[in-house]
């Protein structure tokens, strides 16, 4: 007798799957797999590490007379699974529609020349990133030790190669290149969000950064900041409604302090510095500074949460 009821599961199961796919107006799949590789997207991610970086990312006995060897020999291959998983998300796109099949080859290898083009602009704005982590962080003993260790450049590297993948239409890779970086790092940033040079991260943990959010150069967060949305409208039909402008704009040289909760399209000017654990919907000017109320003395009484809410909303212009 056997020990589990193999059979009657497997069928169960596949009316389930049958059930799903009708609901979703799936199409049979007979010639394999629709849709990108989670696994295959994060072996090319570690390969394009190593090309980034490949004396701190590459293979530990890389010698560096033969770095741009095992370079064009990463490159070709993290270019070609790129390629591979490209077709498969185009493929998926047009599922409902009429596929194109050269069409849809012609329109994948152009994105992937194109985003080989633009390695090395993300590597001099990693660059950039590393520099910032560790000019920004009195506890960095070297670069080396911030680009091997510190969890907000491991999340920069997926965001910076991530944003290249959305700006070229392929959003589902992208979005799978970030949600990598998200479930080993604890740091969510949308692929979509437009980030400027010298960004750095401190701690990390707990940071979300919107789809729309628009940082400028040379800005620092801590843990458990928000950029995220105040409100999610929904059209006639109850759906909610995609593509709005609904993240903050942070301006150059803002600093943002641990716990802090921006929402909205509002914008924090440059060089405004936004204490930790504070609510901010409204636009804030530059140079200012927002904090949270605090007593006077030791031996005061806390104010009440409406109270230093009261606090924080009169600080901004």
């Amino acid at each position: 007798m056997a020990d589990f009821e193999i059979g009657e599961i497997v069928l169960a199961l596949q009316q389930v799957r049958q059930q799903w796919r009708e609901g979703q107006q799936r199409l049979l799949e007979p010639g394999g797999r629709d849709l990108p590789s989670r696994d295959a997207l994060s072996q090319i991610i570690a390969t394009l590490k190593g090309v980034l970086f490949p004396m701190r990312l590459g293979p530990p006995d890389l010698r560096q007379e033969s770095e741009n060897l095992y370079i064009a020999h990463s490159l070709d291959a993290a270019l070609h699974g790129l390629l591979a998983q490209t077709r498969l998300e185009l493929h998926y796109a047009a599922r409902h529609g009429d596929r194109d099949e050269a069409a849809l080859r012609a329109r994948a290898l152009t994105a992937i020349r194109e985003f080989a083009g633009e390695l090395p602009r993300i590597r001099s704005h990693l660059d950039s990133d590393v520099l910032a982590a560790f000019h920004g962080d009195p506890a960095a003993g070297s670069v080396d030790e911030v680009l091997l260790c510190y969890p907000g450049i491991l999340a920069m590297i997926h965001h910076r190669i991530a944003h290249a993948l959305y700006g070229l239409g392929l959003p589902l890779l992208a979005r799978i290149v970030a949600e990598l970086a998200h479930a080993e790092t604890g740091i969510d940033i949308h692929p979509g969000a437009r980030i400027g040079g010298g960004f750095f991260i401190d701690h990390g943990t707990g940071v979300v950064i919107g789809e729309t959010t628009i940082i400028g150069e040379r800005v620092r967060l801590y843990q458990a900041v928000t950029l995220g949305a105040k409100r999610f409208p929904r059209d006639a039909t109850g759906k909610l409604e995609k593509g709005l402008l609904r993240h903050p704009i942070v301006e150059d040289d803002v600093v943002i302090y641990a716990g802090a909760t921006i929402l909205g399209r509002v914008t924090l000017g440059r060089g405004a510095v936004i204490g930790g654990n504070v609510w901010v919907t409204q636009d804030v000017a530059p140079g200012a500074h927002v904090t949270q109320a605090v007593s006077r003395n030791e031996t005061a009484r806390a104010p009440s949460a409406s109270g230093a809410q009261r606090a924080i909303e009169a600080s901004l212009p």
